[in-house]
């Protein structure tokens, strides 16, 4: 029993959760809602642009883009070109501002621009589905890790990782999820330079690798023992090597480069991470320095998807890398990789890595979600005169409901990719909230119907074109539906606050503030 637990991947691990449990003791006392929901904005660029890399780069990045170019090859890559289009564009239009605007929640930014609680209400049902959307697969992603690496069932690495996302988050709030958030990117990062630098030195050149991927026609050795019918999976490099094996047409390609590149600007749990800086310029070189360190991730990743299936098809890596490949599909290539690469040691960085991406992304999302259900609903509909201590108590009780609440969506998404799932999340967010802080911010035009209609036309459509594609005619059935659903998001805007006329009559102070100087927003 004592030489498993000293076995790299436990080891490493456990250092991994005896960090997170130090830094959340550390951070644990929430005075006030300030404190709980968004860190008392104490938070430099340095650290807040690290947080926000970890919580950008979740297990979707980690694993999710090297799994899906080692499965689609050039298709798969191009979701990391995408991914790094939407940090630039909210850096450029959104950080900034929504800084100078300040406040707790993403719901308080409608609520506040017209005076509106019923804006707050349907901001509130959006938030809790894209948090609900983009949990799901990072849940995934650690009930694989824990099924293939430790052995326990799917169903025990759902309840574990929503176990310690309820301390981790309800304990330490935004103070322990943001410290937690920066240290685990750095593990992350860490674990890639290494298998990197491991591929390298072994040889693994991109160029050379991916001319013997582009000639390989034939059936791969040494997979027959791993496969369902007992033969040789068949591989033709040429294809891999090409465009169009996922996205089969000019369309589909543009719908997908919309969803991901704007799905950015609307994800809660990220528009909330420039409420903790002090100032907006603070906020803004958060951004940059989250768009710098997510670009150097996205060419490991797809590098490393590319060293993944060169191993792959030689056919000559350690039988248990060969059936990891296999049984844990696309989205356990990296672990797989890293074991293949460097032995136990780099695999046991790479899980406690991988461990990092899952809960810095998932921390994120509980703190988002914490704060509209607590924040948002609670506070506002039901206990209007709450205070600050019963603000912070029923934040940490809404972990708990949140943490059963996407436990039970986890269960559902046995058999899903990470990657494809999130690029679906980031559909829903282009479509509901990118429409409204881009309109809400640079028109004066937008009233409080326009931003209702928005938000609901936005998400029916875009949840339809997902969960009842097949009900569609084929013309409009979309991998990722951006291109129809984006569209639908900002015209329901436009068209219904067109219709409506009625901007609120302190529109003007608004567009002040959120557009002023540097010197009058501090």
């Amino acid at each position: 029993m004592m030489s498993t637990f000293l076995e790299p991947k436990f080891l490493l691990t456990m250092i991994l959760m005896g960090t997170i449990v130090y830094i959340t003791y550390l951070t644990k006392r929430s005075a006030t809602a300030s404190d709980y929901f968004v860190g008392g904005r104490s938070f430099g660029w340095f650290t807040n642009g690290s947080a926000i890399g970890g919580d950008y780069l979740s297990a979707a990045t980690f694993l999710g883009i090297a799994g899906l170019t080692y499965q689609l090859g050039y298709d798969g890559a191009y979701y990391a070109f995408c991914f790094s289009i939407g940090l630039t564009l909210l850096a450029i239009f959104v950080a900034g501002p929504l800084r100078r605007f300040g406040a707790y929640t993403v719901a308080d930014f409608l609520a506040y621009r017209f005076h509106s609680r019923r804006a707050r209400l349907a901001a509130v049902a959006v938030v809790l589905a894209i948090s609900g959307f983009y949990a799901a697969p990072q849940l995934l992603g650690a009930a694989q890790i824990l099924s293939m690496f430790f052995g326990t069932s799917y169903e025990f690495g759902i309840i574990f990782t929503c176990s310690v996302m309820i301390f981790y988050v309800g304990i330490g709030g935004m103070k322990g999820t943001t410290l937690n958030q920066a240290l685990e990117l750095w593990i992350r990062l860490g674990a890639f330079l290494l298998m990197v630098g491991a591929a390298i030195w072994g040889g693994l050149h991109y160029q050379e690798i991916l001319a013997s991927i582009n000639e390989f026609k034939g059936t791969i050795t040494g997979t027959a023992g791993f496969t369902t019918d007992g033969k040789d999976i068949p591989f033709d490099g040429s294809v891999w090597t090409g465009t169009g094996n996922y996205f089969p047409s000019f369309w589909q390609t543009i719908s997908m480069t919309i969803g991901l590149s704007l799905g950015t600007i609307g994800l809660p749990h990220i528009l909330l991470r420039f409420y903790t800086n002090p100032s907006a310029k603070a906020a803004r070189r958060s951004a940059l320095m989250a768009i710098g360190i997510a670009s150097v991730f996205f060419l490991f990743a797809v590098y490393l998807g590319v060293v993944g299936r060169s191993i792959f098809l030689t056919g000559e890596a350690d039988p248990a890398v060969m059936k990891d490949l296999i049984a844990g599909g696309n989205n356990m290539v990296v672990p797989s990789t890293a074991q293949a690469l460097g032995g136990e040691w780099l695999l046991g960085l790479v899980i406690a890595g991988a461990f990092a991406a899952v809960f810095s992304n998932l921390s994120g999302l509980f703190i988002a979600s914490s704060g509209a259900l607590a924040h948002d609903l609670y506070a506002t509909f039901f206990r209007k005169n709450i205070t600050e201590k019963e603000r912070v108590i029923a934040g940490k009780v809404s972990i708990i409901v949140l943490g059963v609440l996407y436990g039970a969506l986890g269960l559902m998404v046995k058999e899903a990719s990470i990657g494809h799932l999130v690029a679906l999340a980031f559909t829903v967010a282009a479509s509901t909230f990118t429409p409204i802080f881009i309109l809400g911010i640079w028109w004066r035009g937008m009233t409080e119907k326009g931003a209702i209609a928005g938000l609901v036309i936005g998400l029916a459509a875009s949840m339809y074109m997902i969960f009842f594609k097949t009900t569609l005619p084929e013309f409009l059935q979309f991998n990722v539906p951006g291109i129809i659903t984006v569209p639908i998001g900002f015209l329901s805007v436009y068209i219904v606050s067109k219709l409506d006329r009625k901007v609120p009559s302190d529109v003007n102070e608004f567009m002040k503030q959120v557009h002023s100087k540097e010197s009058e927003a501090a």
